[in-house]
């Protein structure tokens, strides 16, 4: 059986507060996670929301098919364009950190991108909208260390 995966990031301003939302779903099993940060991008938001998500997974070598409204994220991979990137040790490409942290989970499981559309009415993909920005908008949020310190 594999597992369904939903994701979103959100950024008011970018750069600015920023969150991720998943949810994960396998059979009967639900889970939804979600966490802000201070000052991020959208585009590191929406990568780090798959990030999680395949980092929750318990089982090595998991068939898991990812729904995300980052064409970003999903053009990436569906393109072969991140190893590419890799390739070239990620020279002049954004978001480096996550890119290699993103290739480590992605090669410990069976992953399928699919491209949703945003705010179309998707049940999941508005409800990781709503995780992410409540996310955002928390007291005390985390911090983007590698962004802060490469961008500011």
């Amino acid at each position: 059986m594999g597992i369904i995966m939903y994701t979103d990031g959100a950024c008011s301003g970018n750069p600015g507060p920023g969150g991720y939302g998943i949810v994960l779903i396998s059979g009967e099993f639900r889970k939804e996670i979600s966490l802000g940060f201070r000052k991020t991008t959208n585009n590191r938001m929406e990568l780090l929301a798959v990030i999680v998500g395949l980092e929750n997974l318990k089982k090595f070598n998991s068939v898991v098919t990812v729904y995300s409204d980052s064409s970003y994220v999903v053009n990436a991979i569906n393109k072969k364009w991140l190893f590419t990137w890799e390739k070239n040790n990620y020279k002049k490409r954004l978001n480096p950190d996550l890119w290699k942290r993103f290739l480590d989970v992605y090669r410990k499981h069976h992953v399928k991108l699919v491209w949703v559309r945003g705010h179309d009415g998707n049940i999941e993909n508005e409800r990781c909208d709503v995780l992410a920005v409540e996310a955002s908008q928390e007291k005390n949020l985390e911090i983007d260390f590698y962004y802060e310190k490469t961008c500011c």
